[in-house]
């Protein structure tokens, strides 16, 4: 369980570093002999410091004695024992007192009686004191129900444990486990949670609840240095690469060549090869959406119906309608098993491939002209239900939650992981909404053009950090999502751009498609291209809307 070999006469025993928690949170123990570690605490006493703590650092921010001891422990949480000692002996500062030392030797040796007696030499809050109490007696309670001890466990619950007056419902689960013991001829088998940890464990969980000051966090150090590189990420305004380019050596800073800005492609009639026409609908269509595997289209016909079709063959494989009404919009369900529909109605329906309407949902829940999507669990349908106001349906409790905005809603823009809702609006805004739990408004995107005409927008990038939109002024405008700020403006159509798709598996390609009867597909500028092939199963995950 971690521990030392039982067999092992204590005086041998090998004595643990003072990695703490950090060199046992896989289970394995670092240990050097007792005489070489108690020459090595002698000298690692703390210095006397004469008046205010000394600190480091050109802001004079960082307290010497804190930035040794993480120095330390990420010495130990590496495996480099003896520069960890020697930074201890250098130094004069010590990682661990030699009441925390002791505490996790007995701890790893599985003494709980002399674990729980050594929190008694730590200056501790009374609340903290129980806790680490109940962790350790706890344990002990496990391990003898486990080496078949039942009255000994027994005795340690109601002496011991029952005492400490904390975690009630605890106790009593505790106490189920005395009576459903396996020894007990009743085959009731515990719980993961009722039965005994690694030891390793325990002490990790014992290093959370005891201040940081008295045992330090377990690779602190490392924390620290990931924080402030996800600040630096963070600030940056282009960053669209990968984290593997971004090094300590230097400050991270992404310059503006790292988003598509540069025209690659310009497809235009008659450069394309047309590959199959797509014939049943007697009116134009409205909207179209690729199935989760690329392998089938969705396709919505203006006051029609809804068909599906096969990319390959270019055959029509099933028709979705509702007698007496036409379909507004349509969506494929995340596991492409099902089919989804707005009709004019107002009312959403949900087919099989096969055509067998599997349910339906009356009332206020789409307009005429309408967006349609289904979250990545399948559970929440989404759509515009009225001119200022978007449904968001959850399939199985029937509850129903709304997005509701002061101005009318031309369409909006659902994020891969299904948390984030992006809505254009008549007034030249995009909103983007967290629909993750609470509905909240988080950022407003401003700078595109729109008045006559309907303008998409997308989330984009590396981890959709950016949000692409098209423009009535024959330009594409970026934002960086978290911020709001515009980044870029990128010119090159001579009509409005209607409809914009960035790569979901390329974050540095985008499509934008316009008026001009052209689709201009952009990517990295100049010396920044870079030529990378991206693994996705063999799949292209577009599942677009035109």
């Amino acid at each position: 369980m971690g521990g030392v070999e039982d067999g092992q006469p204590p005086s041998k025993r090998l004595r643990l570093s003072c990695a703490g928690s950090s060199s046992v949170s896989s289970g394995v123990r670092t240990e050097e002999p007792v005489a070489a570690s108690s020459l090595r605490d002698s000298m690692a006493r703390p210095r006397q410091c004469q008046g205010e703590e000394e600190v480091i650092g050109s802001r004079g921010m960082i307290k010497k004695l804190e930035f040794v001891r993480l120095i330390a422990g990420a010495l130990y949480a590496l495996g480099y024992e003896r520069s960890g000692a020697c930074l201890e002996e250098e130094s004069g500062i010590p990682l661990h007192s030699g009441a925390i030392k002791l505490l996790m030797q007995h701890v790893l040796d599985g003494s709980w009686d002399e674990s729980a007696s050594m929190l008694q030499n730590i200056c501790l809050d009374e609340t903290i004191m129980k806790s680490a109490k109940f962790l350790i007696l706890e344990q002990k309670f496990f391990e003898l129900l486990d080496n078949g001890q039942t009255m000994d466990a027994l005795t340690t619950l109601r002496t011991e444990i029952s005492p400490l007056n904390i975690k009630t419902s605890r106790v009593h689960e505790l106490s189920s486990c005395i009576l459903h013991h396996p020894h007990s001829q009743n085959g009731y088998a515990r719980k993961d949670s009722l039965k005994p940890k690694l030891r390793s464990e325990v002490l990790d969980e014992l290093q959370k609840l005891l201040p940081p000051t008295i045992m330090v966090p377990a690779r602190r150090l490392e924390y620290l240095v990931e924080q402030a590189l996800n600040l630096q990420r963070g600030t940056c305004l282009f960053h669209n690469s990968s984290d593997l380019d971004m090094s300590l050596y230097a400050d991270h800073h992404c310059g503006r060549d790292n988003i598509p800005s540069r025209t690659l492609q310009v497809a235009v009639n008659g450069e394309v090869v047309l590959k199959h026409r797509l014939c049943g609908h007697q009116k134009s269509v409205c909207q179209v959406a690729w199935s989760p595997d690329d392998q089938q289209l969705l396709t919505c016909g203006t006051e029609e119906t809804v068909r599906r079709w096969d990319v390959l063959s270019g055959e029509c494989l099933q028709v979705y309608e509702k007698a007496g009404f036409f379909a507004v919009s349509c969506a494929w369900s995340p596991d492409g098993e099902s089919v989804f529909a707005g009709f004019s109605d107002k009312s959403l329906c949900m087919w099989d491939l096969n055509g067998k309407e599997l349910e339906s949902w009356k009332g206020q829940k789409t307009v005429k002209i309408s967006d349609l999507a289904v979250t990545l669990d399948g559970k929440q349908i989404i759509s515009i239900c009225r001119e200022t106001a978007i449904l968001l349906l959850d399939k199985e409790t029937k509850v129903e939650k709304l997005i509701e905005e002061d101005q009318a809603i031309t369409s909006f823009s659902l994020s891969n992981d299904g948390k984030f809702l992006l809505v254009n609006l008549i007034n030249e805004e995009i909103h983007l909404w967290a629909i993750d739990g609470d509905i909240k408004l988080l950022t407003k995107y401003k700078g595109h053009k729109r008045s006559r005409f309907l303008v998409r927008s997308c989330f984009g990038g590396l981890e959709q950090s950016f949000i692409a939109s098209g423009s009535e002024d024959s330009q594409v405008y970026i934002w960086r999502r978290s911020s709001g700020q515009l980044v870029d403006i990128l010119p090159g159509h001579s009509g409005v751009v209607n409809c914009v798709s960035w790569n979901p598996v390329d974050p540095h390609m985008l499509a934008t498609a316009s008026d001009d009867r052209t689709i201009r597909i952009w990517g990295l500028n100049g010396a920044n291209m870079r030529h990378k092939v991206v693994q996705n199963n063999g799949t292209h995950q577009s599942n677009g809307k035109l």
